[in-house]
């Protein structure tokens, strides 16, 4: 197996090729081989993950309870929305205004109160891998016309040069548990477990010479040689390359988009981030999730439109608000993290809507677990496994609901539970045919147990 790796696209020095494939060639192949046996395969259609590290409140964002006690209600209070009836934490000012364009699920549980990169890679219900690479296995790990991959993850350094490195050990968002590391999402950043042992390393200004090029191909070719690992080699030299100049580079240069979409898109502008308190430890990833969260959604935008299936994005840990030494309170923490999730996420689906792209893009908004019923003693909340927030828009879907309700005190389901298996089948219903993948030979058990384990969110469909 083949691993290419360079270091960030656009606005850092150099260009990473590592996920043109997984194993760049073979994955292309496999891709283009499975796919003229089955062309129904692959549905036209990305996944947009932004997944809420840390643990999102579900009173603070779409379930305020606000006819609880006050110990439990939320402490940002609430707001009405479009939909009659409906409130959301007052933080979420526009959100409220577009929710008929979005469903809400008052009624998932990811049945977990530790912090790690559930639902995006689950212990048991996927097998330890991340979700994304289980579509990548089906897909192909590029996509067979573009050659760009199928599975990205974006951290805050994909945009910010200066942000904080991604949190592995609260969650390792890059596992491919029994899939193998072919299948491992791509990070421009550079930040993941692609190995590393085979690199051409390209100056972005030397990008369009042709010539400089295809010398740093042969300084590859001549160590691939050397380990006795060349054949198809020739045609990834005269194909893939050829893709990579054609579109690509470009698709991770968010620099080449509408300076009014990028304006748009910005959260930099929010909030002041020298005046975030310093008394948390956690300011750091306050302020990169200010920085960041814009340019990343805008940059899971480009990559869903040319061909990227699965894209995650995380700002990494900041929704975990205990009022502790490490977190600010709820009502602090809502300013720094719930201020620019309602900006960005905003803007996205108005993005998409302008686009065309409701349809074709479906977007989740999640985290590893919701938040405590009853406020701590500090002015925050802590872990909670019994109920979550849960965003879903696009992909096709009937938008403008609420989905289930979850109890009186929000600590549990009440009806139409959701689990992650659910979450899992509404997914993968969109991304592929899975009529047309029963009936595809090898397919693993692992990747058979996330298509299928689920049902589909009832109502959405």
């Amino acid at each position: 197996m083949l691993n290419l790796s360079c270091q960030r696209i656009g606005r850092r020095n150099f260009l990473r090729l590592g996920a043109l494939g997984g194993a760049c060639m073979p994955g292309l192949l496999e891709a283009r081989t499975l796919l003229s046996q089955n062309p129904k395969l692959v549905k036209d259609r990305a996944v947009i993950f932004l997944f809420m590290h840390g643990g999102p409140s579900q009173f603070e964002t779409f379930d305020p309870k606000m006819d609880a006690p006050a110990e439990i209600r939320s402490m940002t209070g609430e707001i009405p929305t479009r939909l009659p009836g409906i409130t959301f934490g007052s933080t979420f000012e526009k959100l409220a205004r577009l929710n008929d364009k979005f469903s809400i699920v008052r009624s998932f549980s990811t049945q977990s109160g530790s912090h790690d990169a559930r639902p995006l890679v689950d212990p048991k219900h996927s097998s330890g891998a991340h979700i994304g690479s289980h579509y990548a296995h089906v897909a192909g790990t590029s996509h067979p016309q573009t050659g760009i991959p199928r599975n990205v993850i974006l951290y805050p350094r994909a945009v910010e040069d200066s942000a904080m490195p991604a949190i592995m050990k609260l969650g390792k968002f890059n596992a491919t548990g029994p899939l193998g590391t072919a299948n491992e999402p791509f990070a421009p950043s550079g930040e993941g477990g692609l190995k590393e042992d085979l690199k051409i390393r390209l100056e972005v200004s030397r990008l369009t010479d042709r010539k400089h090029l295809l010398g740093a191909v042969d300084q590859w070719k001549k160590t691939v040689d050397r380990l006795g690992e060349g054949s198809g080699l020739d045609h990834f030299h005269g194909q893939a390359f050829d893709t990579l100049l054609a579109g690509v580079a470009d698709a991770f240069e968010i620099t080449k988009e509408d300076p009014k979409w990028i304006e748009r898109y910005d959260t930099s502008k929010l909030i002041d981030v020298t005046k975030i308190s310093k008394r948390w430890n956690n300011h750091e990833r306050y302020r990169d999730h200010v920085n960041s969260l814009g340019k990343l959604l805008l940059l899971a935008r480009r990559l869903a439109e040319r061909g990227s299936g699965f894209i995650s994005v995380t700002t990494n840990f900041v929704w975990d608000m205990h009022a502790d030494k490490n977190n600010a309170t709820m009502t602090e923490g809502m300013d720094y993290v719930g201020k620019p999730f309602d900006h960005a996420v905003s803007v996205l689906i108005q993005d998409l809507e302008a686009r065309g792209l409701q349809d074709k893009v479906l977007l989740v908004c999640c985290g590893e677990m919701g938040r405590g019923p009853r406020i701590n003693k500090k002015g925050g909340r802590d872990h909670w496994a019994g109920s979550s927030p849960l965003l879903i828009y696009g992909g096709g879907l009937k938008m403008g609901q609420v989905i289930g309700t979850s109890d009186r005190n929000g600590e549990q389901p009440e009806d139409i539970p959701v689990y992650v298996p659910d979450l899992y089948a509404t997914i993968m219903d969109r991304l592929l045919d899975l009529g047309a993948v029963r009936s595809t030979a090898g397919i693993p058990a692992e990747v058979s147990q996330v298509l299928h384990s689920g049902k589909p969110i009832p109502g959405l469909s």
